[in-house]
């Protein structure tokens, strides 16, 4: 059954219009963040490079991110002007000790330019080749299946405390060497500081944020420590590559290292839980496209490379329809032209990625789940130079969590209504219990 929440309803061109005019992502309406998709459909259609009332623009057509995202030298992902007034601000942060969560963001891969940016790409992808990723297989199915195990002696559970959000948390542990009687603490650190990223953060968030930034890098100060002194396999363990550096003798301060394993849990724990989470739940709001993706596992069934391309689109639709991601931001270092409007040197630009990734001009009928949608140039992961480090790896854990979990419980429902998480940037659930059948 197809909730409320994922009907697009018809809109008026009065309405559409209206509804654009007034779009200020930091006053958004109570209803927005259950179903933001009529809004961005009339900004597309309307004001498709808002102007908003902070002076910052808002785009939501595809081809208007893809031309932001392949210029990396005109549109910095750099931000310490931007976060300096978010986070330093009383009681937190000053000229002398800026806030945890403004070190934090400012030093992390994601929210720097080269050549941080690309030295610290370059060790994280040297431990995620392709053979470390196919590697990592056989314990990620392992995984899951034990959590399945114990879910079928449940008769159900919630998909995300019990399943979704149990798998990025092990795989990221594994890839730092953190020991498992230690990661109970990463899940809620990472909601804290990535709830904080929010466009209007409040003081709950701001205080949360910073506290776990300081939490957790007290934590790996030890952590790394200890991995001085007994280091691990470069190739496979993320933490000592960054430690060790690069073969050229080059290495990144305590300063990065710390903060860019903030980065990587967070990276790789939150996107991953949504991509597992809206999957089954989409799985279960649209009946006819779980069946359709059920029927072509089992015509296909021991066809190994068949049954892994069907799951890759299947997770590349979920990833297109419910973006884990929904917004990104950059700076313009110079002014430029978007979408045929002007853009001052410094502007502020937000890249909504939920919005481009039901653009009609890419997706035929972009707000029907297809399963077998192909091509799908979907943007979840970003592009060109920012594009997720993570990627392949989060492609296989949403293929082994979504597949192995509908081939056990093909006729599971939904037992509540599932709980949103409450946040625009980041678009997943806290909570959605279910049953087997």
């Amino acid at each position: 059954m197809v909730t409320p929440e994922q009907i697009t309803p018809p809109m008026s061109g009065d309405r559409a219009r209206e509804i654009a005019a007034s779009f200020d992502l930091r006053a958004l309406p109570p209803d927005f963040l259950a179903n933001p998709f009529p809004v961005y459909a009339a900004l597309r259609e309307h004001d498709p490079v808002r102007r908003m009332p902070d002076g910052s623009l808002f785009l939501t057509r595809h081809a208007d991110l893809m031309a932001v995202y392949r210029d990396a030298a005109l549109f910095s992902s750099d931000k310490h002007v931007e976060f300096a007034p978010k986070y330093n601000v009383p009681p937190f942060g000053s000229d002398t000790a800026p806030a945890p969560l403004y070190e934090h963001h400012t030093t992390s891969l994601v929210f720097n330019d080269p050549p941080l940016h690309t030295r610290v790409r370059k060790l994280i992808m040297g431990a995620l080749t392709r053979r470390a990723i196919a590697d990592m297989e056989p314990g990620l199915v392992a995984l899951v299946d034990s959590l399945l195990d114990r879910i079928e002696d449940q008769g159900g559970g919630d998909l995300i405390e019990d399943f979704a959000a149990a798998i990025p948390v092990e795989i990221i542990g594994n890839l730092l060497g953190v020991p498992h009687a230690e990661r109970a603490p990463l899940r809620d650190w990472s909601l804290a500081i990535l709830g904080a990223l929010e466009p209007v953060p409040t003081p709950a968030q701001h205080a949360a944020g910073n506290r776990s930034v300081t939490e957790m890098l007290a934590y790996l100060r030890g952590l790394v420590a200890e991995r001085r002194r007994h280091p691990g396999d470069p190739e496979r363990d993320v933490l000592t590559r960054l430690i060790q550096g690069e073969a050229s003798g080059e290495k990144l301060s305590e300063v990065e290292l710390l903060q860019n394993c903030i980065f990587l849990l967070n990276a790789g724990h939150e996107t991953t839980t949504n991509l597992i989470g809206n999957g089954l739940v989409l799985m279960h709001e649209h009946p006819a496209a779980r069946e359709d993706l059920l029927s072509d596992l089992c015509a296909h069934a021991g066809q190994i490379e068949t049954l892994e391309a069907i799951l890759s689109r299947a997770v590349d639709e979920c990833l297109r329809f419910e973006s884990s991601n929904q917004l990104g931001n950059r700076r313009a270092l110079q002014a430029a032209q978007v979408g045929g409007v002007d853009l001052s040197a410094g502007a502020l630009v937000t890249l909504c990625i939920g919005a481009a990734n039901r653009d009609p001009a890419v997706f035929p009928d972009p707000d029907r789940l297809d399963l077998r949608r192909e091509p799908n140039r979907h943007l979840a992961f970003g592009f060109g130079i920012h594009q997720c480090a993570g990627l392949s790896l989060a492609r296989l854990e949403g293929r082994i969590a979504i597949g192995r979990f509908l081939r056990r419980f093909p006729r599971f429902e939904l037992s509540a209504p599932p709980e949103r998480g409450g946040r625009a940037r980041f678009r997943g659930f806290l909570g959605a219990p279910f049953r087997i059948g």
